[in-house]
């Protein structure tokens, strides 16, 4: 398109910059405006998507009809349904009267769903129905009604991502995406950045009857190397800010620094990677890790007990009892540490009369002893217990808690 067209449609929108990622929006908008081709405007949170949709609307054949813009994230997953599709008198609480809803008030003229990642599933298939024949049900009638509305929609999250994830449908993307249009975060729109920060400082000299705050050319600098996560929101923001509070209306690198976020993890977050790098997978896979080795555990734990059952059954002599038991239990008998005097007494009852005879013990009076006693030489420490039995600190907790001795 010619650039005294654009430069037209520039001024009639308030619309400031000459970037070329810009410039291909606009002459995109202008091109599909005579059509009833649904467009999907994608962009970073900020970038001044809802223009778009107004050029499209005004320069189309439906431009007399009625425009409206939603915003799909801020009405309730429960009355969304009712609100673009209307409702009949008392389908649901609440429901006193009959209600048109968006699709049947605008017919004839055009909806902007701004943030349409949003929708629930359900309500996508509903709208996928409009959009393919034009017909829907309103919340609690029965029959099929009809309507003309031509649909801009637009995001700023990764559509092709949210499939993936189950939470878009694919059919839908496509039915809405005959057109895309990408706009540019302002990060990327080099010199329009300081345009757009002289028109905020001239908006609000002319409001509040004060003096316009300029940038000196080192000021200027700064401002587009900044990362811009608010775009052009936040530019606006920072605009007002420095106009209300900043004495001086000469804007120098040190007094802009002032007013410019430092943290670089929040300028950062500004990027949106066209990949996507997030994705509920890794979360699954680390949950089906933690449950596999949980598993395992629990495996290795049947089969000890499993073990020491068979061997128990047995009932082999005291002379041989030692034998039976697996090597971790072997390990409390053999004392590591020196023999105080005064448990002399102790150690020779521990191998010459024990207080009850092996064949009278179960699996769980063998574990119990042998956890207390290692517990016992080494002075209640739990890690050089587990250590002396040649077991881990979480199987040794895991005893302890099942024999009640964790107070």
């Amino acid at each position: 398109m010619r650039n005294p067209e654009l430069q037209t449609v520039k001024q009639r929108y308030n619309i400031v910059g000459n970037c070329e990622g810009l410039n291909r929006a606009l002459d995109v908008a202008l091109q599909v405006a005579p059509t009833d081709l649904s467009v999907l405007i994608v962009g970073e949170s900020g970038v001044g998507k809802e223009i778009i949709p107004r050029v499209i609307h005004d320069n189309s054949p439906r431009r007399r009809e009625k425009y409206f813009a939603i915003n799909c994230g801020s009405i309730p997953e429960g009355t969304i349904d009712s609100e673009l599709f209307g409702h009949v008198k008392g389908s649901f609480t609440g429901a006193i009267n009959d209600s048109a809803g968006y699709f049947g008030v605008a017919n004839k003229g055009t909806l902007f769903l701004d943030e349409v990642g949003e929708l629930p599933i359900a309500t996508q298939a509903r709208l996928l129905r409009v959009l393919e024949n034009g017909e829907y049900i309103p919340v609690g009638a029965t029959e099929v009604r009809k309507t003309d509305v031509r649909i801009v929609a637009a995001t700023n999250v990764n559509i092709r991502q949210a499939i993936s994830e189950g939470r878009f449908r694919e059919d839908l993307y496509y039915r809405l995406n005959q057109v895309p249009i990408q706009m540019p975060p302002l990060r990327e729109r080099g010199e329009d950045t300081v345009l757009l920060f002289r028109l905020f400082a001239l908006q609000m000299a002319e409001k509040y009857r004060m003096d316009k705050v300029v940038l000196t050319d080192e000021a200027k600098q700064l401002l587009m190397r900044y990362k811009w996560p608010g775009n052009i929101r936040q530019l606006k923001n920072i605009t007002e800010q420095i106009s209300i509070l900043s004495p001086e209306r000469t804007i120098t690198p040190k007094i802009l620094s002032r007013f410019i976020p430092q943290d670089q993890e929040t300028t950062q977050l500004a990027t949106i990677r066209n990949n996507g790098d997030h994705s509920f997978e890794n979360e699954r896979e680390i949950l089906y890790k933690i449950l596999f080795e949980l598993r395992s555990n629990v495996n290795d734990m049947r089969h000890e007990i499993s073990t020491l059952k068979k061997q128990m059954e047995e009932k082999p002599g005291p002379q041989h009892a030692a034998e039976s038991l697996p090597t971790t239990q072997l390990a409390p008998i053999q004392p590591l540490a020196p023999i105080r005097p005064e448990m002399e007494d102790a150690v020779a009852e521990e191998y010459i009369e024990p207080a009850v005879e092996p064949e009278n013990l179960n699996v769980n009076d063998w574990s119990r002893q042998a956890l207390e006693k290692a517990l016992d030489r080494n002075g209640g420490n739990r890690k050089k217990a587990a250590q002396e039995l040649g077991i881990s600190d979480r199987t040794l907790y895991r005893r302890l808690k099942q024999y009640g001795l964790d107070k």
